[in-house]
């Protein structure tokens, strides 16, 4: 039984997200993104499992800065979770009386429509997170009276769902990613995606067209891009990517190859299926037949034989 650490406490959609991802794992519950990826890392746990990016919210940070900076880890698996909000709330408690509502900042960006129309007398307190929120409101003498938070979470510690699916959008969605220290990869499949960290060797006129020209060639298509500040001063960032394809396939090989030859440091992060299941659309004369047969033209040439 695997032992995978998550973005705690119980009740998250982190939480939902494992469940989904490895339902036979042993779920250990971390205070935040650093302290479950800490616990791959350090052999608390197997690996961890930690939001990426949300539909609305964009990217988490904190994940992205994680796997630029820490000891490296390998993205095995992910996991798109719709995000549905439900209103939680002590056994007997009415939505007319709710004054104070505790949740997550993502939770109040995304239920802001519910809260002004249902609870427009009520104050909206931040909270670490959705399920740290529902936590606090079913102890006894809790000073809110309601929490936004998924469902499981009502469930986990005892409270009453009062409205479901309130956000804003019904098509939220978050991404969520499996994690371990190293190991082999997931085999391909054509429908996989990969995930990587780039550092700049230099700061120069064209270097982000630089590294875009490398995939770009090779018909690589890129499904995200990220900047992160690298903390050495204003101006200097390192940046995330994601695009179509596994690193055994022949033109996404050759494209982190030339990254590696150009940029001051590449940090693989994995080849894994996607979870969408999308197939790329490969470019002619970037299948790995065709880069096969290139490189045996090529070797006739050097052998003298044209």
């Amino acid at each position: 039984m695997p032992r995978l650490a998550y973005l705690g406490p119980e009740g998250t959609f982190t939480e939902e997200a494992l469940r989904l991802l490895a339902p036979e794992a042993e779920r250990l519950p971390r205070a935040n993104v650093s302290a479950a990826l800490a616990a791959a890392r350090n052999g608390e746990a197997d690996g961890a499992v930690v939001p990426l990016e949300n539909s609305i919210e964009g990217a988490i940070t904190t994940t992205l800065d994680e796997f630029a900076w820490g000891e490296p880890l390998l993205i095995t698996a992910e996991l798109l979770l719709p995000v549905r909000f439900s209103l939680l709330a002590r056994p007997d408690t009415e939505i007319v009386h709710i004054k104070r509502v505790y949740t997550h900042p993502a939770a109040i960006t995304q239920c802001r429509a519910f809260c002004a129309r249902e609870l427009p007398d009520a104050v909206v307190v931040a909270a670490p997170s959705t399920a740290a929120a529902a936590q606090e409101v079913a102890l006894p003498g809790s000073p809110y009276d309601a929490a936004i938070a998924a469902r499981i979470a009502g469930e986990h510690y005892g409270l009453v769902e009062l409205a479901d699916d309130i956000g804003d959008r019904n098509d939220t969605v978050t991404r969520f990613v499996r994690v371990s220290r190293g190991g082999a990869l997931p085999a391909p499949t054509g429908y996989d995606r990969t995930t990587l960290v780039v550092f700049l060797a230099d700061d120069h006129p064209g270097a982000l067209l630089e590294m875009l020209t490398e995939f770009s060639v090779r018909g690589v298509n890129l499904t995200r891009i990220e900047s992160r500040p690298t903390g050495g001063g204003i101006g200097r960032y390192f940046f995330h990517f994601d695009f179509e394809g596994h690193v055994a396939d022949a033109r996404v090989g050759e494209a982190i190859s030339g990254l590696h030859r150009i940029c001051g440091d590449v940090r693989f992060l994995g080849s894994y299926p996607r979870a969408d299941g999308v197939a790329p659309q490969i470019k002619k004369g970037t299948a790995d037949p065709e880069f096969a047969e290139a490189g045996e033209w090529l070797a006739r040439i050097r052998a003298g034989r044209v």
